[in-house]
Formats: C-alpha cells, structure tokens, sequence
C-alpha cells in the first residue's frame, strides 16, 4: 500500500507549476486544427478494437455561485434553462451512438457538473433512457455509473432516483464544514444536510461514496480544517478527495470575489496537508495519489494494487481500457489515437446541435512519441514505480536510449530522494509521491517547447 512521508523543504524547493496529467498530451496542446471529420475518423478506427466505452455528461448548471470553482458553469434560480439545453444534449448522445458500434459496452459513466442534480427528476430519468436507449449500458450494476452531486440539491427520494436509473457511485461536494469558511466562499452547507444524503446514499444501495474537500480557502486553519477532517471521518465515506485551492483570479471571475488577505499562508496550506495526511492514514486510508485517498477494500486501492489504475478527465479510474465519448458543452473525450473538446459555450453548442454537427471545436491527434510518453506518466502516476522492460516490450523501444536525457534530469531528482534510480526501474519514494507531477513532467516533451498558454496550478 501506498504511503507517504512528508518533507517540507523537499516541497517547498520542488513546488512549482505543472500539468495534473488528466491526460497526456494535456488540454493545453489542443487546437483548432483538429476538426470534427478528424473525430469522426478516429471514431470509426477505434471500432476496430474491442474497447468498451466510457461516456461523460456535463451539466453546467448551478443554483449559486460557489467563489473558488474553476469549473464550466451556467449559474441561474430558473430551472427552465436546462429544458433547451437538454433537449440539444439528446440529440448529441444520438449523434454520437452512431458513430460507435453498439456492441461495445458502456463499462463506465459519470454526471459531472455545474451540478448534476440541478435538473428535475423527469429530467434526469429522460436522460438516462435517452442514453439506454442509444448506447449499450449494463443492466445488471456491474458497470461504475457515477455522478457528482450537492447535498443542498437532493432529497431522499431524488437519492432513491439516481440509484433506480442506475447510478452506483457518488461523490458529495463538502469543502469545509466551517460557517466562517462557507460564508467567505459563498457555499453555505449544514453538516446535516451531507449527513442526510450519505446515509441516503447507504440506504439506497450506492457501491462507493467518495466526499470532496479543500484546502487553502479563506480563513483555514490546520484547526479548523482538523474539525471538518474528523467528522467526516466518522462519517466514514470510501473514498476522499482533498483538493489544493487554486487561486487565479485572472483566469477564473468567480475568484476574485475571494479576499486574497483572507487566504491561508502557504507555510499554513503545508500544516494542513501534513495533517491531512497523518489523520487520514491514521484512520486507515490509503493514498492513491494527486488529492485522493481510498479505504484498502476500495475500487481504486485495488486497482492500484493490481497495476490496472489509470487518470483520466475525471480523474483516477479503474479502467484503462476505454475510449472515453465527452457530451454537452466544454467535455473532452478520448477516442482512438486523438483527444477531443466540445465547445464551450450554450450558443455555440446549440448552434451546432442544432445544423445536425457534433460539438467538437478543438483537440490533437496522438503520435507514437505520445503514446510511449503517456505510458511513462501513467505508471508513475498510478502506480509510483516503473519498469523500464515493461514499457520496452510494450512499446518496442530501448528505454535507456528513448530516454538518455530524461534520465540525467531524473539523476538529480535520485539524489534528492524524490525516487530511486537503477539499471532496471524507478521507484518514486515516499517522500517522492507528493511531488509526482514534478517526476511526470521530465517525460512532458512539451514542456520544452516556449508555452504560450500556461495555465497550471502550483504541484503542492
């Protein structure tokens, strides 16, 4: 199992911007000159192989504006928005199910947001016979059916829905269960209403319930964060997602309404992490990595054990296998060799469902250089460990030679006790796993090149 040691000076000397590696190239290198007849193709190649599938909504809408999200969100109280939206959205999942063939298997599928539980109930049931209907889901649950939602948008019975369409897994947005820090970031949320729809969630048979929080908010302390940190894990979830707040007020509006004097020091952001990490290993999560922890017995720890882990848009999954078809506005897929986005916004979306065309407007195709460079970053990533005969005999290439100069940077990185450097592998260390964007990033020849859109979070 995965554990971890924390190193403070090693943090602050490493902790520099870089790409969380969603994928591999990263959103960044998309561009215009990637067509939608360059995804149709790929499209039509990848129905060569025998991959499921994997497909992911974006619903944009939220009640109220939370200050620190950088996510892709329509926010408005009228509930009739979603109707044009939607309707659009139907006729981009049949758009898009013809392009695949129908015995491929929808293994997986995730609601994401905006906040997916915004929509109505008979909303949320046309959706998925919509996507049944076009596409091949599982009936019997053992696909991982998953959707994010806010505990101050459902109900028992809205829970109760979600299960009987065939949602198996949640993630709870929290943040912070401090008044103080709920107010300064406008997401006020009572204990009890999260409490209320985890045990709904229980009750209603969801396989796993993963809880999001953050560190950096306005007003944090490694106390206050503390008292959040242990109720929630008496409240027990499967998994944890602990994400490090950004702030780029310049690229993301809502941010600017955050007082940059109210935020934690990063000296403070570091105490808090370090806690972090110590009461949850205590309780007995494993660390997966990049934000996450898992209960042993989970999906994820499990895959990391089996080497079968993988990180895509939505983060760490447990199937690497799978093209993954983005739907609605601003969603990437990953089909064949290329990566795919959809536009990003409500006009340009209609516009283009509407005249009968799919909603890509950018993305890349993938080389072989690519492929051999994503395989690197994933295993380390995933797995913290790499054996350069395992990426040799899959890639048919010598590793010491593909990589001479990547393995003179990653010298220094040995020396420093980020990893363990051999003839034969790389180990990340424990005190390495922290800091294994800046191990990925070696391998990122991208990153060579002058960036003329550098848009990357801090590594800690």
């Amino acid at each position: 199992m995965s554990h971890i040691e924390f190193d403070q000076e090693l943090i602050k000397r490493y902790d520099k911007s870089g790409p969380r590696y969603t994928s591999y190239p990263t959103a960044v290198q998309f561009t215009e000159d990637y067509t939608e007849d360059d995804y149709r193709r790929h499209a039509k190649l990848s129905n060569q192989s025998d991959r499921a599938l994997s497909l992911y909504f974006h619903l944009p809408f939220c009640d109220t504006i939370c200050y620190y999200c950088a996510c892709n969100k329509i926010i408005t109280k009228d509930r009739n928005k979603a109707d044009p939206y939607l309707s659009r959205l139907h006729k981009e999942i049949e758009m898009q199910a013809q392009l695949f063939d129908q015995n491929r298997k929808v293994d997986q599928l995730h609601w994401g947001g905006g906040t997916p539980t915004f929509i109505s109930h008979n909303q949320m049931r046309e959706l998925m016979a919509v996507t049944r209907k076009h596409f091949n889901l599982h009936d019997d649950d053992t696909g991982e059916y998953s959707i994010e939602i806010d505990p101050r948008e459902v109900t028992t019975e809205s829970i109760q829905l979600l299960r009987d369409i065939g949602f198996n897994r949640m993630s709870l947005g929290v943040q912070d269960f401090n008044p103080v820090v709920q107010k300064a970031v406008n997401r006020i949320q009572t204990e009890d209403q999260t409490l209320n729809a985890l045990r709904s969630a229980r009750d209603a048979g969801f396989k796993s319930i993963s809880v999001d929080l953050i560190y950096g908010l306005p007003f944090q302390t490694v106390e206050s964060f503390a008292a959040t940190l242990e109720r929630i894990i008496e409240i027990n979830p499967d998994r944890l997602s602990i994400f490090n707040y950004a702030h780029l007020p310049t690229l993301f509006k809502p941010q600017r309404r955050i007082n940059e004097d109210e935020l934690p020091s990063p000296l403070v952001k570091l105490d808090i992490l370090k806690m972090t990490i110590e009461r949850l290993s205590t309780a007995g999560y494993v660390y997966i990595g990049m934000d996450h922890f898992a209960k042993p017995d989970d999906e994820l720890a499990i895959a990391q054990q089996n080497n079968l882990l993988y990180r895509n848009f939505q983060g760490y999954a447990t199937h690497a296998d799978c093209d993954l078809i983005g739907l609605g506005i601003t969603s990437i897929g990953t089909v064949g060799r290329s990566f795919a986005q959809n536009v990003k916004t409500m006009d340009e979306y209609i516009e283009r469902i509407d005249a009968g065309r799919l909603a890509v407007f950018r993305g890349i195709e993938i080389d072989d250089d690519d492929i051999i460079r994503r395989n690197v970053i994933m295993q380390l990533i995933c797995h913290f460990n790499l054996k350069f005969a395992d990426i040799e005999t899959k890639n048919n290439i010598q590793f010491k030679d593909y990589f001479k100069e990547e393995l003179k940077e990653l010298a220094t990185m040995d020396t420093d006790g980020l990893i363990e450097l051999n003839d034969n592998e790389i180990r990340v260390t424990p005190k390495g796993r922290l800091l294994i964007r800046n191990i990925c990033m070696v391998f990122d020849r991208y990153l060579k090149k002058p960036q003329k859109d550098q848009r990357y979070s801090k590594a800690i």
